[in-house]
């Protein structure tokens, strides 16, 4: 049987944040055939990650491509509470421990090709959770149904579990919120994500003001 999930988006898009979202789309589908998962990290907490990414994944949707939306971030997942889901559901941390089979924490959502797997409950052991050889299961099993699986995890400078999911990754986009993050944090995640051996497709502007209460993210790429 289908689970089926309604989530309630929050958040009002303008026509900057809309058109960089769709630029952000666009740069990931002529990133190359074989780019199919894809992980998301910042260098910091709340600096819009998941709210990008589920926002490009309601567009990748859109344009007609199957796409998957991970939470991979066990511990201080968002997601639930910020989209108003109301279904008790289970997620990623259940199945990682063995307490469900991998069926269980798929569900469908209101936002059109788009599917989620939610974080589930807050683990003590997120790392070793993601080194489990049942997390490169669910991502092969992915990859077989999906155009794109797009995965959030948490910051890459606090904690180990984004370079864990890195390296199962064909590869990363960092979120970088404009006048917060220096330089050197920026070139300090993007050699963590390099150790890792991921491909880096590139990084997201966030919070850049455009006009006076205007927000946008812009995509661009870090080059060779």
């Amino acid at each position: 049987m289908e689970q089926r999930v309604i989530l309630t988006d929050p958040r009002k898009l303008d026509y900057f944040y809309e058109e960089a979202i769709k630029t952000l789309r666009t740069n990931i589908q002529f990133s190359g055939r074989d780019i199919k998962t894809i992980m998301f990290t910042s260098c910091f907490p709340n600096e819009g990650k998941s709210d990008t990414l589920i926002q490009l994944a309601k567009e990748i949707g859109k344009a007609g491509k199957r796409v998957l939306l991970v939470d991979a971030d066990i511990r201080k997942s968002t997601f639930v509470r910020r989209y108003r889901v109301r279904l008790t559901v289970k997620g990623l941390s259940q199945y990682l421990s063995g307490q469900v089979e991998q069926p269980a924490i798929y569900y469908s959502t209101n936002f059109e090709n788009m599917d989620m797997i939610f974080a589930g409950p807050m683990a003590p052991n997120p790392s070793e959770l993601l080194e489990e050889k049942a997390f490169d299961e669910l991502l092969a099993t992915a990859r077989q149904i999906y155009d794109y699986i797009l995965i959030d995890t948490p910051p890459i400078l606090s904690l180990t579990d984004a370079a864990i999911v890195a390296r199962k990754c064909d590869g990363a986009v960092l979120v970088i919120e404009s006048g917060r993050v220096k330089y050197k944090d920026a070139q300090k995640a993007q050699e963590q994500l390099k150790k890792s051996g991921c491909s880096i497709l590139g990084a997201v502007l966030n919070k850049v003001q455009v006009r006076k209460d205007k927000y946008y993210s812009s995509y661009y790429g870090y080059g060779k």
